[in-house]
């Protein structure tokens, strides 16, 4: 009997760790496994390297080391971001501007920020997936303190214009904070040109390990530690630092910039050539989001009519060895959820909402795969049509 095959097409919600990270890790579980604050030096050598790794990253972004901190990942990185800024900026004002196809981690912090006294508006996307510019000028107030925009949306793979945002956020003196954890090793980010005053990052998008990330805060942006304890991290995020995954996850931001061309090429292709076929074999498929500002590695799709069967066919395919999402990861553990808050700000209705597929090949895709995915899924369509036949 020959083993199953499979093929994960949902990086966009996790990827597995490189060989090359892994090797990176390894030391600092054994040799290297001293606590960055001791004095001896097993604890010494360690910071050496955690200084090094800190170095290294904020170099990708083109900011200083001591702008970078350690975190657990994008949700921590966010919620810092947000409850921090605001409560040490209460006394500028409560005013509070994100997207409407914000990450969950940003949508409900700032849920709960609106109990806690802060104002927040929610600013509209065309059906495009990219925010309404014009709009944003409009909402900016002068009791705005913050505007949060993810640089690129975790369903759609939409890229927002951060360097358009930051202008307008700098003419206003406003802090202006975007999730990258999508968007970086992907897309190029510059936080000075780009005007970033905060910046979320993880590892575990990019072949890095799970719970571990980062928060990029520009030096004098004002904000306050939602931990307190032995005054790690600048004093901005105190436990004991992570540093087998810092190691992991600064190796794997290196190969993505190091690879970054010929990565985005052949992802490209894969993609474009998923989107022929799709479309050369299945009538009345339709696509989320904008082709012209997308990661190249996103594809969000359906199939008019087949909506409601999305569920049915994911697990027809996972019966395959093939892996891909109906959304966001995190959404799925929210059971009030049974649309995509994403889909239906691009203008898709309830029903279209909850029946998307997102396919998100990855670094280790092959055609094989993509020919192999085009096959079952084509075999999958056909066991769904007779539902709807009659």
């Amino acid at each position: 009997m020959s083993l199953l095959k499979k093929v994960y097409f949902d990086n966009a919600a996790t990827t597995c760790v490189d060989e090359r990270v892994r090797e990176a890790m390894l030391p600092f579980y054994t040799d290297m496994f001293g606590n960055a604050s001791s004095i001896h030096s097993y604890g010494t050598g360690v910071k050496v390297m955690l200084d090094k790794f800190r170095l290294g990253l904020s170099e990708k972004i083109n900011a200083r080391s001591d702008e970078i901190i350690f975190t657990s990942g994008g949700t921590e990185s966010n919620n810092l971001a947000l409850k921090g800024v605001a409560f040490s900026n209460m006394n500028k004002g409560n005013h509070i501007i994100i997207s409407a196809i914000e990450h969950d981690s940003i949508l409900n912090t700032c849920k709960w920020l609106e109990t806690q006294g802060f104002y927040v508006s929610y600013l509209p996307v065309f059906e495009s997936g990219i925010v309404d510019i014009e709009e944003l000028q409009k909402l900016i107030t002068p009791q705005t303190i913050l505007v949060s925009i993810m640089h690129v949306n975790n369903e759609i793979g939409t890229i927002q214009p951060i360097l358009e945002i930051g202008k307008i956020c700098k003419k206003h003196d406003v802090y202006f904070h975007t999730d990258a954890c999508q968007s970086f090793g992907k897309v190029p980010i510059d936080v000075i040109s780009q005007n970033i005053s905060l910046m979320s990052l993880n590892a575990h998008k990019i072949y890095g390990p799970k719970g571990v990330g980062g928060l990029y805060i520009k030096r004098g942006v004002k904000i306050t530690p939602l931990l307190h304890g032995g005054g790690h991290e600048f004093g901005l995020r105190s436990t004991t630092e992570n540093i087998p995954g810092i190691a992991g996850f600064c190796k794997a931001a290196e190969i993505c910039i190091n690879e970054f061309d010929e990565e985005t090429k052949r992802m490209s292709a894969l993609r474009n050539r998923l989107i022929d076929e799709l479309q050369k074999n299945f009538e009345g498929i339709y696509f989320n989001g904008t082709f012209e500002n997308r990661l190249p590695n996103n594809l969000n799709f359906a199939i008019s009519g087949l909506e409601g069967e999305t569920i049915r066919l994911l697990l027809m395919l996972d019966e395959s060895g093939i892996a891909v999402s109906a959304g966001s990861a995190c959404s799925n553990n929210d059971s009030s959820k049974s649309s995509s808050h994403v889909l239906q700000a691009i203008g898709r209705n309830q029903f279209e909402s909850r029946g998307a597929i997102r396919v998100s090949p990855g670094r280790f895709t092959s055609e094989d795969d993509i020919d192999y995915f085009l096959e079952i899924f084509t075999d999958a369509i056909k066991k769904l049509n007779p539902i709807f036949s009659n």
